[in-house]
């Protein structure tokens, strides 16, 4: 294939994804107590619902929709979650077919992906480029992290949070949330995870997660320590929350966690992972690494405010 070649096949890739998928996004105007604001959002439902950034709606007090075939609605917000930027909006009027939702675990690295949305209020925008990189972090004010971040180079601006990152099939794959420099975008992936959340956002307006309050870092651990825990790196405790369900149990700064409910972790974002909605008032065993010896502590985690 010479370059010619090449370049209309990326082109007719880009053109058939913005003719399917274009109709079913919208650009977002939001009230909220402090002003205006503005972002995108998929259709992802036949009934209307849409799903977008929670940093876009959150503390709406009014949402109205636009979509490319100049007909608007407004809508509700179902239920939106901080941590990991989702939200999930109803239209209270008729809305295009949906986006069809994909799986973010099936990409790979320089895959073509297009963004559409509503980029400084330019309705109806497409920009296209590649998976520039796959399992970002991406740290939110709430404190946590959200985890396997999509970097793509396809350029995102204010007004980009909420559209979709979909790939050359038109799924949905991503949903774009942050601009982290030039040629520097980062998406939510579409994933079991984030489906998970969907389906609560939609059922109970909220997710409910687990709470331990216990804060760590990822360090290197002395050769005898990584044989205790079965890796070259493992969570220190740096502080605990007074009256937390972990400092009740005994955990001190400088514990190494080894397991939390016989589930090994090695880094912060394996605690968060386990601090899932079942995990809320259950009593389970934390084992650390101190001074030597392998202790087990007692605990049971408690809700995590949601805001």
């Amino acid at each position: 294939m010479d370059d010619d070649e090449a370049l209309d096949a990326y082109s007719a890739a880009v053109v058939r994804v913005a003719e399917t998928v274009l109709p079913s996004i919208a650009a977002v105007s939001v009230r909220t107590a402090a002003g205006s604001g503005a972002g995108s959002a998929s259709v992802i439902s036949a009934d209307g619902r849409l799903l977008t950034s929670a940093h876009v709606v959150v503390d709406a007090s009014a949402v109205e929709l636009a979509f490319a075939d100049g007909s608007s609605t407004d809508a509700e917000v179902v239920g939106v979650d901080v941590l990991s930027d989702l939200a999930v909006l109803r239209a209270t009027g008729p809305t295009p077919g949906p986006v069809p939702l994909g799986d973010a675990t099936r990409l790979r690295v320089g895959q073509l992906v297009v963004a559409l949305g509503n980029p400084r209020g330019l309705a109806g925008s497409v920009t296209a480029g590649i998976v520039s990189a796959l399992g970002r972090s991406l740290p939110t004010g709430a404190g946590r992290v959200i985890d396997e971040v999509i970097q793509t180079d396809a350029a995102l601006n204010p007004g980009s949070s909420g559209g979709a990152l979909t790939d050359s099939a038109g799924r949905l794959v991503g949903v774009n949330t942050a601009v982290a420099g030039f040629g520097l975008g980062l998406a939510v992936p579409i994933n079991a995870t984030t489906l998970g959340i969907i389906e609560k956002l939609t059922a109970d307006g909220r997710v409910r997660r687990a709470w331990l309050g216990v804060a760590g870092a990822k360090v290197p651990l002395s050769p005898e320590a990584a044989a205790r825990v079965g890796s070259p790196t493992g969570m220190q405790v740096m502080s605990t929350v007074a009256g937390s369900p972990a400092a009740l149990a005994g955990a001190r700064r400088g514990d190494v966690v080894v397991t939390i409910d016989r589930t090994p972790v090695f880094d912060p974002t394996g605690v968060q992972r386990l601090m899932v909605e079942d995990a809320i008032g259950r009593s389970m065993e934390m084992t650390v690494l101190r001074n030597g010896a392998l202790v087990d502590l007692v605990l049971a985690p408690e809700e995590l405010p949601s805001r």
